[in-house]
């Protein structure tokens, strides 16, 4: 048995995970906590990126990578998965997402299935930590990017586009200038030139 069949037996998680969990404050205590927690996976699994508190959208990373990881080891044939991905997604539809699009993007992946960024804060002062958390090979752009060459990026494409057709337009008026100039200049030459009319003495 290779390490990659080995991997697939010990079920463990590629992120960190704290020894206790995080109270997160609500009227309803424990039980909206866990709601809480059940709609930011939700919401995880069906925008594959969200904004939200550090502390909420870190804890809810440590069930949505569980969820995802039980899904990959044991699939959609398994009832005590099946169960779990039924509590812990809201809208059942996504529980035909996380075993038909999630786990084969990610069976073979050796990362976390998540990432999670700081995220700027909109307020002065503001003492709340805001993060970005997404899936991994979501269809959005990425948050950091750390290319050298951004050439055939969408917005530098336009740039350069905008940038010719703006050169193209003052190199047209430069020449229609020149030929004004020299129209200008060759009619007054002609007008030198021309001999003097003698005067009319009768």
């Amino acid at each position: 048995m290779n390490q990659a069949d080995v991997s697939k037996l010990v079920s463990k998680l590629r992120v960190k995970v704290l020894p206790k969990h995080r109270n997160l404050p609500g009227p309803k205590g424990p039980e909206g906590r866990i709601d809480k927690l059940r709609k930011t996976v939700t919401g995880l699994i069906k925008f594959e990126r969200i904004e939200l508190n550090y502390n909420r959208a870190d804890e809810a990373r440590q069930y949505a990578e569980r969820l995802i990881s039980e899904a990959i080891r044991h699939g959609d044939c398994h009832k005590p998965t099946m169960d779990t991905a039924d509590f812990w997604l809201l809208e059942k539809e996504l529980v035909h997402k996380l075993f038909k699009v999630l786990v084969p993007r990610y069976e073979t992946s050796n990362l976390s299935y998540t990432r999670m960024y700081n995220a700027p804060r909109l307020q002065y002062g503001r003492t709340i930590d805001k993060v970005v958390l997404e899936l991994r090979g979501n269809p959005f752009p990425d948050l950091l990017n750390n290319k050298s060459n951004n050439k055939l990026l969408i917005q530098n494409v336009l740039l350069d586009a905008a940038k010719n057709d703006y050169r193209q337009t003052k190199i047209a008026e430069m020449a229609k200038n020149i030929g004004k100039d020299i129209g200008t200049k060759q009619n007054t030459d002609s007008k030198l030139n021309e001999a003097p009319e003698k005067p009319n003495i009768s």
